[in-house]
């Protein structure tokens, strides 16, 4: 029953990563004590986070797994609801990483949890209402340097910010992502 448990024990890929490009993967046991000391923001449905260098998604994933918790609890009884409120938790949730690797491992994990919860919650699965969450999450979960504000094309890094206006449909606005300079 446990859904994408996070290998405790493998927090680096190869030594050589680590050498190259300082990727080391943070613990569950690390990331659950932080995320609890936010706790009233990862179980808000629509609070964002943005993690600027995501790795494979190990708080992206946790903080989503939180927050469907709460939509599950609140909206399992009615299907639309339910689909409503989960992709606006799915919206809520950025990442920009610099490795492509890592940046689909991020997706598939993300896409992982959602299905996952979707499914144990519904016997009639609908491939569309998946579909838009996969549409989202290549919007949300980018491959980049946060650093540089650049994605791997060397282009400015673009967000894309959804909100419901009548009714299911979502419309997006996008942000490029920038350094604020006072």
């Amino acid at each position: 029953k446990v859904v994408d448990e996070m290998n405790n024990s493998k927090q680096v890929k190869t030594k050589q990563r680590v050498t190259d490009h300082g990727e080391v993967f943070t613990s569950s046991k690390e990331v659950n004590a932080m995320l609890d000391l936010v706790s009233q923001e990862t179980e808000n449905i629509n609070s964002t986070f943005l993690e600027p260098a995501c790795g494979t998604g190990n708080f992206l994933v946790e903080i989503l797994r939180r927050k469907l918790a709460i939509v599950e609890r609140r909206y399992s009884k009615n299907q639309v609801e339910f689909e409503r409120y989960a992709i606006a938790a799915l919206c809520s949730i950025y990442g920009v990483e610099k490795m492509e690797d890592n940046t689909k491992e991020c997706r598939q994990r993300i896409l992982g949890v959602f299905t996952h919860f979707y499914i144990n919650n519904f016997k009639k699965v609908k491939t569309e209402f998946l579909r838009v969450a996969e549409f989202l999450l290549k919007r949300n979960i980018l491959c980049g340097d946060a650093l540089s504000l650049r994605d791997s094309n060397k282009q400015p890094i673009v967000f894309s910010e959804w909100a419901f206006v009548m009714g299911s449909k979502i419309k997006r606005r996008d942000f490029i992502f920038e350094e604020l300079i006072p």
